[in-house]
């Protein structure tokens, strides 16, 4: 499974993104719905499973970035750290 397939999940993307057009995407997403729909960004965090807690502190002490960009960082984080736990757990084919 890749990082677009499972972010395409929650967002409508195009399939052939690198990594860096993904997070400017991605970015610009969670700017729209910081402002406009809190409740769905709430809601794609939880479903995503990304830690609150470290949200919490990372949008404190992160200088530099908007707070779009540090949600971005978090939520494709937290997408690859599942990616990473799918091949480890996966049965090996031959």
């Amino acid at each position: 499974m890749s990082l677009i397939s499972i972010i395409s999940k929650d967002f409508d993307i195009p399939d052939q993104l690198s990594e860096n057009q993904l997070r400017t995407v991605l970015v610009d997403a969670f700017a729209y719905l910081t402002d406009n729909d809190f409740p769905k960004l709430i809601q794609i965090l939880y479903k995503a499973d990304v830690d609150q807690y470290k949200l919490k502190e990372l949008l404190e002490t992160v200088e530099g970035s908007s707070s779009a960009e540090v949600i971005a960082d978090a939520y494709i984080a937290r997408q690859k750290a599942k990616i990473e736990t799918w091949k480890k757990y996966s049965p090996k084919k031959d």
